[in-house]
């Protein structure tokens, strides 16, 4: 199980931007965003059996019900790992 965030984020969002110290972080150039690229994990097609119940909901909250299964998946992972 993950460990909990240690920071004040009530306070942080009560912060004005000026008021947060980013001097350790450094600006992100033009440069920066020309050779940056975005890498999701890869993924495998796999067959998995559901309850047709099941799948039917998934299916009747729209487009993209793949993605919200291997969201919720993930989630349980992350929390038994």
């Amino acid at each position: 199980m993950p460990k909990p965030s240690k920071t004040d984020f009530q306070r942080l969002a009560e912060m004005a931007d000026e008021e947060i110290d980013t001097t350790e972080i450094p600006e992100l150039d033009e440069a920066f965003f020309r050779t940056a690229e975005l890498r999701l994990p890869s993924k495998k097609a796999v067959t998995i059996r559901l309850d047709s119940d099941v799948l039917e909901w998934f299916k009747a909250q729209g487009s993209g019900y793949q993605t919200r299964i291997n969201q919720l998946l993930r989630h349980y992972m992350q929390a038994h790992s």
